[in-house]
Parts: C-alpha cells; sequence; structure tokens
C-alpha cells in the first residue's frame, strides 16, 4: 500500500491454509476498500468458506497475513474486532422466539440471544425501530421468529448486522431457501445499502450468478483453494472466467444490472 493510499478495509496477503494435513487454500491474495461490494465465487469445497471465516476474523491463516479494519490477526483483541462486523447468516442459531424487534436488538449485545436482565433504552429502540422502517420491515417488529418465512428472516438478520455500525458485511449465502419472490425483496434490500451506507464493505458468498446484487462492484472466482480471477465484477463476471473455475461450459449473460449463467449447449452437427 502505497504512502496517502486509503488503508483497505480487507487485506489478504500470500495466505494460506491447512486442516487435517490438507492444504484448503494456497496463495490467496485479496484487497477490499470502503463502498466496496465484493461478490465470493466458486464451486462447493472452493475455500469460499474459508475465506470469508479470515475476513470476519474468526479463522487464522496457516501462512502469509489477513488484516481487517486495519488489524493484523494474531495482534488484535479479536471481540473488539468482531463488533465492527457485520455478519449475515441464514443458519443464524436462534433458538428462542424472539420478535423482529428483539432479534435486531441483538446487533447491539453482540449475542445471540438477548443478555438476561439487560433492557434497551428509548434511545436504542428508536434507533431500532428507524432501522427496521428502513428496511421495510415495521410491520412485522412484533412477529417472532419461528412464524417468519426465511425472506423475512434474511431481512430481518440484515437490520441486526447494521445496527452496530458495522463497517463490513458479510453475506453468507444469503439467498439459502429463498423463493424468487423472497429473493428479490432481500437483493432489493442489499441493493439499498450503496445509498443509505455509502462507506460500507460487504463481500457476498454465492454459487448462484442469479444471486448477485445489481451493486456489486468486484468479484473473485476462487477454484481448488485458489483464486482464479479478481477485480471489476465486468471483467471477472465473464463466461470464460466462470467457465474455467466451475470446470464446465457456461454462458454467463448480464442484462439490467443482474447476471445469470446456464450451461453451454453442444452444437449439433446433423
Amino acid at each position: 500500500m502505497s504512502a496517502g493510499s486509503p488503508t483497505p478495509v480487507i487485506a489478504l496477503r500470500s495466505v494460506g491454509f491447512r486442516r487435517g494435513g490438507r492444504q484448503i487454500l494456497d496463495e490467496v491474495s485479496l484487497e477490499v476498500q470502503a463502498g466496496e461490494h465484493w461478490a465470493l465465487l466458486g464451486p462447493n469445497g472452493a475455500g469460499k468458506s474459508t475465506i470469508l471465516g479470515f475476513c470476519g476474523a474468526v479463522t487464522h491463516p496457516s501462512s502469509g497475513s489477513v488484516e481487517v479494519l486495519g488489524e493484523r490477526l494474531g495482534r488484535v483483541e479479536l471481540a473488539a474486532l468482531r463488533r465492527r462486523i457485520g455478519h449475515v447468516n441464514p443458519r443464524h442459531a436462534l433458538d428462542s422466539p424472539l420478535t423482529v424487534r428483539e432479534v435486531a436488538l441483538t446487533g447491539l449485545t453482540g449475542t445471540i440471544e438477548l443478555p438476561m436482565r439487560w433492557e434497551a433504552s428509548a434511545t436504542e429502540i428508536e434507533r431500532v425501530d428507524g432501522m427496521l422502517a428502513q428496511l421495510g420491515l415495521s410491520a412485522i417488529a412484533e412477529s417472532r421468529w419461528p412464524t417468519l418465512s426465511q425472506g423475512e428472516r434474511g431481512r430481518t438478520l440484515i437490520a441486526r448486522a447494521l445496527l452496530s455500525d458495522p463497517a463490513l458485511l458479510l453475506l453468507d449465502e444469503p439467498s439459502t431457501g429463498l423463493d424468487v419472490a423472497a429473493r428479490e425483496q432481500l437483493l432489493e434490500t442489499v441493493d439499498s445499502l450503496e445509498r443509505t451506507h455509502p462507506e460500507l464493505a460487504s463481500i457476498l458468498v454465492t454459487h448462484h450468478l442469479e444471486e448477485l446484487p445489481e451493486t456489486t462492484t468486484h468479484a473473485v472466482l476462487v477454484a481448488h483453494g485458489r483464486i482464479t480471477e479478481s477485480g471489476p465484477v465486468g471483467d471477472v463476471v465473464t463466461s470464460e472466467a466462470v467457465s474455467a473455475a466451475f470446470e464446465h461450459p457456461i454462458d454467463v449473460e448480464h442484462r439490467g444490472g443482474r447476471w445469470s449463467a446456464r450451461a453451454r449447449r453442444a452444437v449439433r452437427l446433423d
């Protein structure tokens, strides 16, 4: 990084990761700046979840260095760092039948359940309700978690993540289990963040190009534990690059701000 240039939100430099004697990632380098919205793409087992673990300060590299929000892993108090990172995981392990408002409030406490004997202040309640209104959730603020659709849960988790005023938002396959309408509502919510949180950086993990928000600025393709392509989304999400990463001929189309993919049909010679 040159003198005077901004500190990256994420900086992975020649990162390697081994588990059980197996090399999971090798020589992974990635830099994310404030306001950028990255897509992390690749087949199952490529190493996407491990990379996201570095970005969320939950996994340490076996080699190389990882810096998150200007702090190097191994030299920082992790709990404090993680409070500056919003994480949206559709497998949110909530056991209690909390309301939408209460789930959002856990974004302020940094917990899954509401802490015992903790009560939100009037200012905190007002802030939560403002966030729910911003994301179109006011009408279901008193609805309880077990009764919510997967789409409503996803949008609630985005509200929860944003309440900690994160500098980095991680979305781990947020469209998992959603029907088409719910997926589109969630993507509209993600797209709105460019306007409401212009400095926020985000990384979204998915297998499906149809799940990329319109506001995606950059992309990285991962295969066999290595980055195969990285950079502006229009340069990376191409038929050639996606086909190489997924090891199958795929035609990629970009229309109206959204991407789609389908297997390339063989030409018949009659």
